[in-house]
């Protein structure tokens, strides 16, 4: 038999009833850390072995994990063990679930007894702390949302799982290295002045579970500026004070959709949001185009609104929701960067497109799917110049290119010569069209977006256009009645000004 019990959140006077029970009677007590507490306050009769020493002699807690499975087993392979875990053994106890799984395996017996967790004590300790200090968050009941996280996983990772409409306990912050990792992947998503809370560990088991000494409010960017971390501290994140979450907006989307929502929301369809996307995508590009970061902001929630919105029509005709886009997203990106997800090695990013396009044409095989050409697959809906440059990309991957960018100016040439020697109308026509994809393609081997060049060329243009007129203004002219040549000096002025 194995037991498994829980020591509670840090007080001894914690421990529950039945929990002292088994202790008072139990000779030898095996312990995952001395560091704790209520060992502290165990009968003096108790023999106590803890695992302490496997800290120092694994790097990886997952070995240190593994190696108390291991004893444990050992020794209840001959008989009977008692194994204490600091606050519930089913609550954040990695070796819990460990040795549950192995003594399954082995058929040994196994009884869990419960102990209070480390939330409960660290939303009295909030609670307490708002009640002495007016200006502090009242803690809201923890049946409304409330998070739980693991430190350590937090830690490890780029953004947090987290919805930041709704608080967040973190559990586990033993050190101010991990309050450090911490805070990094937290601020991918709040920002720096963003309110925490670090509730305090041994300090709360001595002090009291309840006192506001044990509370210390602050900024998320502050987090580890000091060493108050030991391996009962927790950190309280609050909600945003407003609206942020996806799915709070697919939420409001929903509701525009329904049938108490909006006449003009409910009557979109996949087909009637096709110009208003493209028209947000275009609107977006010149925020960036202009550099303009609260445009952007305001766009990108446009363009993401009209994408939430497609996602809801689908989902209310069974088509697919957001959790399938999601998902499918999601597996491409892992399944398309092998060489950050899996063990593939490449030297520089070439060789990552490479590398595209060959999972890309296993994909293609594996959905059944068969491309003749090269050119095969190119979205019809593509802005042309855009089109035509992602084409001249496509061919030159399959080895039809120039060698030299004087080979690819030498066909310009060639174009624009073509271009004024045409006889008629229509010829002239195909030639332009000739010139203007030659001009995309060798854009390629500039490594320039044709698209974003000509974008810019055209706010330059508008730029000095409206120097020039403003300066024909000045004059009390008309543009209609001025010669060309006196065009070309104000031209000529407002480039000038413009550049300065």
């Amino acid at each position: 038999m194995i037991t498994i019990l829980g020591l509670g959140p840090g007080d001894p006077n914690l421990l529950t009833r039945e929990a002292w029970g088994v202790i008072s009677r139990a000779k030898l007590v095996y312990v995952r850390t001395r560091r704790h507490p209520t060992v502290a306050g165990f009968p003096k009769r108790t023999v106590v072995r803890s695992f302490d020493h496997l800290y120092r002699k694994h790097a990886a807690f997952d070995d240190v994990y593994a190696a108390i499975v291991t004893a444990i087993m050992r020794v209840a392979r001959k008989g009977n063990v008692v194994y204490a875990v600091p606050g519930h053994p089913l609550f954040g106890e990695k070796t819990t679930s460990l040795l549950l799984a192995q003594a399954r395996l082995e058929g040994v017996s196994t009884r869990v007894i419960g102990g209070l967790s480390y939330v409960e004590p660290t939303l009295e300790a909030l609670t307490v702390a708002a009640l002495a200090t007016p200006d502090m968050p009242v803690i809201a009941d923890p049946m409304n949302g409330l998070q739980l996280c693991d430190a350590l996983d937090l830690a490890v990772a780029h953004h947090p799982a987290l919805d930041p409409d709704r608080p967040v306990i973190i559990g586990q912050i033993y050190s101010r290295a991990v309050a450090s990792n911490v805070k990094l992947t937290l601020m991918n998503q709040y920002g720096p002045r963003h309110m925490v809370c670090v509730v305090g560990g041994e300090r709360r088991g001595t002090t009291g579970v309840g006192s506001s000494d044990a509370v210390r409010w602050l900024p998320l960017a502050e987090l580890d500026h000091g060493d108050w971390f030991d391996h009962l501290t927790s950190l309280y994140v609050t909600a945003s004070s407003a609206i942020s979450s996806f799915a709070r907006l697919q939420e409001t989307t929903a509701h525009l959709r329904a049938p108490e929502g909006c006449p003009w929301d409910q009557e979109q369809t996949h087909a009637s949001l096709r110009n208003t996307l493209l028209e947000e995508a275009y609107e977006t590009l010149q925020t960036i185009d202009q550099d303009d970061m609260p445009a952007l902001k305001e766009e990108l929630g446009d363009l993401l609104f009209n994408i939430v919105l497609q996602v809801q029509i689908a989902t209310e005709a069974e088509e697919f929701r957001m959790i399938d886009v999601i998902e499918s997203i999601d597996a491409k990106l892992k399944r398309r960067h092998p060489h950050v997800f899996g063990d593939v090695h490449v030297a520089d990013a070439a060789q990552v497109l490479i590398n595209w396009e060959t999972i890309k044409k296993s994909e293609r095989k594996n959905k059944g799917e068969t491309r003749k050409g090269a050119l095969d697959g190119i979205a019809r809906a593509l802005p042309a110049l855009a089109k035509a440059q992602k084409m001249g990309a496509r061919v030159e991957r399959s080895g039809f290119r120039w060698d030299t960018p004087e080979q690819r100016l030498a066909k310009v040439r060639e174009e624009l010569q073509e271009t004024l020697a045409a006889r008629d109308e229509q010829q002239r026509f195909e030639e332009l069209g000739d010139l203007l994809f030659t001009l995309a393609v060798v854009a390629n081997g500039y490594h320039v977006d044709a698209e974003s060049a000509l974008r810019a060329a055209c706010a330059k243009f508008a730029k000095r256009f409206s120097v020039v007129e403003r300066l024909v203004d000045d004059r009390g002219q008309e543009m209609k009645t001025m010669t060309s040549s006196a065009l070309l000096e104000l031209w000529a002025e407002a480039k000038q000004r413009t550049r300065a």
